[in-house]
């Protein structure tokens, strides 16, 4: 019985050292999900934050777009203005351009008719100069 009370208190010890292993190994295990749990938690923490950040400025982003979008309407709505302008403006250039072409002709008629008229004018001189040269010979003879 002694014997087996020996070998009975040799297998409670192992027993007790296996349990104080496991109870030891279990400890650490535990320590380590502890440290897990916190780093996953940071990172958790982190991405949330970045997410956070990534929504308000995906939001910052949707005003900027909007306001660029409403710009850019105006600014659309402000070119077909011009283009509008543009287009009478150019209607009235060319109504002014007509008017200009039908002056011009007008006036190249009228020099025409005017150096005409002075071509005969001139000529006329020079015959009434003629004539008032032969009266003031006749004149200077018969003196």
């Amino acid at each position: 019985v002694a014997m087996e009370t020996v070998s009975l208190e040799h297998q409670i010890q192992s027993v007790q050292r296996h349990i104080a292993f496991l109870k030891k190994e279990q400890m650490e295990l535990l320590h380590d999900l502890h440290l897990e749990i916190l780093r996953l938690q940071k990172h958790c923490s982190e991405l949330t934050h970045d997410l956070e950040m990534k929504e308000l400025e995906a939001r910052q982003q949707d005003v900027l777009d909007r306001e660029l979008e409403e710009k850019c309407r105006a600014m659309e709505a402000q070119l077909q203005e011009k283009e509008k302008d543009n287009l009478e403006l150019r209607k009235e250039l060319r109504h002014k351009e007509t008017l200009v072409a039908a002056l011009r002709s007008s006036l190249r008629s009228k020099e025409r008719r005017f150096l005409e008229e002075l071509k005969r004018r001139s000529h006329r001189v020079t015959i009434l100069d003629t004539e008032l040269q032969k009266q003031t010979e006749a004149a200077a003879y018969l003196s």
